[in-house]
């Protein structure tokens, strides 16, 4: 990339005299080039080709290759993820391929995972679609408000929204907490509170953020503005650690931390995610406080996360640093950082930006089997032959990354 940089520098010169560019509009420029050919040419393609399961919907498993694993069972947040991921695709690039596939991943989630005797979202159902696990998670049932409610975004099906909107309210009758806010982890499939000795997460809290901002974008109830509202407050002052600029990431009730871990990529997706929450909810006292809250939060991670080549480091306990380099934490990353350039105009924040994505480009992206390694080691060589989908992953964060990219730099 930097030698792209340094050509298109030379060729803005000769129009200098009739068109004023500025330096960050060459960079933008060309990383929006850059990133928005990995998703068109690269990770979209990639799902599009691969993840089609014969038999219906998505296969549950790929390997490292691409290749499926067969009869293994579907995981709830993958296919939540699939219908959110080819329904932001289809509006946002308006191609019919991508219409097609929504189509067809909201079509299997609302038969196969949706449960019409209790309510709420399977976890995990069987190669061929019948129920396995059938605990209703908190963290699967706001992705599946976060996928449907995109669904209804790109499409207008109603069928979408409606079995968003009737998810949501389960969650709110079961899951929320009344007296201390947010939500509660885990429940049996009757909605009986599972004890996990945390019975709140940073993590699952952080999704029931995106998932109500997500819904409230297209669906204007009072009573959702509100618990929108609250669900903001209490991830910037209960779940955020101010002082050390980290999200609490196991929690009492009452939000206690349980436990001293800071999570980089956690972080940083939060600052971004924060700020979208309070530009949907339309508060401009909220959102002056998220954007202070996402610039902080930039702040820590880029002088604590990243290592001496751009990436972003994944966690630190109280005893030691887990320095692997996930696929999420860097797609994250450089929307993270380009979210704080665009609030506080810091040089710096861009310059982070293109170096994480330098360090994707040459590192993350599989050349051979396509779409981007799940993980790889500080020295830059790959993790195996890790699987590129299963429950948990997934083309959720690197093509929204794309995504963002389009909307921030139309």
């Amino acid at each position: 990339m930097k030698n792209l940089l340094i050509t298109i520098v030379c060729l803005s010169i000769a129009a200098s005299c009739t068109t004023k560019v500025s330096p960050e509009d060459k960079i933008i420029a060309q990383l929006k080039q850059e990133i928005i050919q990995d998703l068109t040419e690269n990770i979209l393609p990639f799902w599009a080709s691969h993840s089609l399961d014969p038999s219906g919907g998505f296969y549950g498993t790929l390997n490292f290759d691409g290749t499926p694993k067969e009869g293994v069972s579907k995981g709830g947040i993958l296919n939540a993820r699939l219908v959110w991921t080819f329904s932001s695709a289809y509006r946002i690039l308006n191609d019919e391929k991508y219409r097609t596939l929504a189509d067809r991943a909201q079509r299997y989630f609302l038969d196969h995972f949706i449960d019409s005797e209790y309510g709420g979202s399977f976890y995990v159902v069987n190669a061929d679609g019948t129920p396995l696990d059938m605990h209703k998670d908190t963290y699967q049932n706001v992705f599946a408000i976060y996928g449907l409610s995109e669904h209804y975004h790109a499409t207008g099906n109603k069928e979408s929204l409606d079995a968003a909107i009737a998810i949501y309210q389960k969650l709110i009758e079961y899951a929320y907490d009344p007296v201390n806010g947010g939500f509660i982890e885990s429940f049996t499939r009757d909605w009986q509170m599972i004890d996990k000795g945390f019975p709140k997460t940073m993590n699952t809290n952080l999704h029931a953020l995106e998932a109500l901002t997500n819904l409230y974008r297209v669906w204007k109830d009072e009573g959702l503005k509100q618990h929108l509202r609250e669900e903001i407050d209490v991830m910037s002052h209960r779940v955020l650690n101010q002082a050390t600029w980290h999200e609490q990431l196991y929690l009492s009730m009452d939000w206690q931390n349980q436990r001293d871990i800071d999570s980089y990529g956690h972080d940083i997706e939060f600052s971004w995610l924060l700020v979208e929450a309070a530009e949907v909810l339309g508060d401009e006292d909220i959102l002056e406080d998220t954007r202070r809250i996402a610039v902080n939060l930039a702040t820590v991670q880029l002088e604590q996360g990243i290592d001496e080549k751009g990436a972003m480091m994944y966690e630190k306990s109280s005893d030691r640093l887990i320095d692997r380099l996930e696929w999420w934490t860097q797609a994250e990353t450089v929307v993270g950082f380009l979210n704080a350039w665009q609030i506080s105009g810091d040089i710096k924040f861009l310059h982070s930006a293109v170096r994480t994505w330098e360090w994707i480009n040459t590192y993350m992206i599989d050349r051979e089997y396509g779409e981007w390694y799940s993980g790889v080691n500080p020295d830059g060589t790959p993790q195996g032959k890790r699987v590129k989908a299963d429950q948990w992953r997934c083309p959720y964060h690197n093509s929204r990354m794309g995504f963002e990219v389009l909307r921030r730099f139309p």
